[in-house]
C-alpha cells in the first residue's frame, strides 16, 4: 500500500524529483519527494485554486495569508511570489513536506513562515486569507475539521478558498461550507475541479 501524504512523519524512502513552478514571469525551481501530494506535477486543483485567489486579491496585497496543508509548498511559494510584501505562513501536518517548503522558500528567494502542525492547532493569529487544496484520502471528517478550524480563524473580511473535484465531494463541501460560513460560492471551475470561496460576512 502507498502511504497515505497525510501523515506527520513519512517513513517511505526518499526519492526527490525537481520540477518548475510557473508564477507570473518567473519559473521556481522546485523539489519534491516520495510521501508528497502531487509530485511530479502542480496540482491543477492548485494552479486553479490560485488563479481564482488572484483575480480576488489585489495586486499590492500586503495581509496575512495561509496554506493550509502546504505539501511541498506550491501554493504558499507562488503566494510568496506573487505579494511579496504579503506576511505568508505555510504549514503542514507532514514533517518532509514542510521541509521540502522551507527548501523551496530558500532556493527561489522566497519568503514566509513555515509552522508544523496538524491543521491550525500550532497556527498563531488570523488570516486575511486561507487557502486550502484539502486531503480528501484523510476522509470528510478531516476535511470538515479543517473548514471549521479555517472558520474560526479568519479575519472578519477575510476568505477560506477551497478546491475540490466535483468528483470527490465539492458538492457536499459546498453544503457544509454554507452551514458554517455566511456565504460560500464556487467562484472558478475548470478541469472537473470546483474552487469555492467562503467567508463569515
Amino acid at each position: 500500500m502507498p502511504e497515505h501524504y497525510f501523515t506527520d512523519d513519512p517513513s517511505s524512502a526518499h526519492e526527490l524529483r525537481s520540477l518548475t513552478l510557473p508564477c507570473g514571469d518567473r519559473l521556481l525551481d522546485c523539489q519534491t519527494d516520495a510521501g508528497m501530494f502531487s509530485r511530479d506535477r502542480v496540482d491543477p486543483g492548485a494552479a486553479l485554486l490560485l488563479e481564482a485567489i488572484y483575480k480576488s486579491l489585489p495586486a499590492d496585497f500586503v495581509g496575512r495569508a495561509l496554506d493550509l496543508g502546504c505539501g511541498w509548498g506550491a501554493v504558499g511559494l507562488s503566494l510568496a511570489c506573487r505579494y511579496p510584501n504579503a506576511e505568508i505562513v505555510l504549514c503542514d501536518i507532514n514533517r518532509r513536506a514542510l521541509a521540502l517548503a522551507e527548501e523551496n522558500l530558500a532556493r527561489n528567494g522566497l519568503h514566509a513562515q513555515c509552522i508544523q502542525s496538524d491543521g491550525l492547532s500550532q497556527i498563531p493569529g488570523d488570516f486575511a486569507l486561507i487557502a486550502l487544496n484539502p486531503p480528501i484520502r484523510a476522509g470528510k471528517p478531516t476535511v470538515y475539521r479543517l473548514f471549521d478550524e479555517a472558520r474560526q480563524r479568519l479575519q472578519p473580511t477575510g476568505a477560506l478558498f477551497v478546491v475540490i473535484r466535483k468528483q470527490q465531494g465539492a458538492p457536499s463541501a459546498l453544503a457544509r461550507l454554507r452551514e458554517g460560513f455566511s456565504t460560500a460560492e464556487v467562484v472558478m471551475r475548470g478541469g472537473g475541479y470546483w474552487v469555492i470561496r467562503a467567508s463569515t460576512q
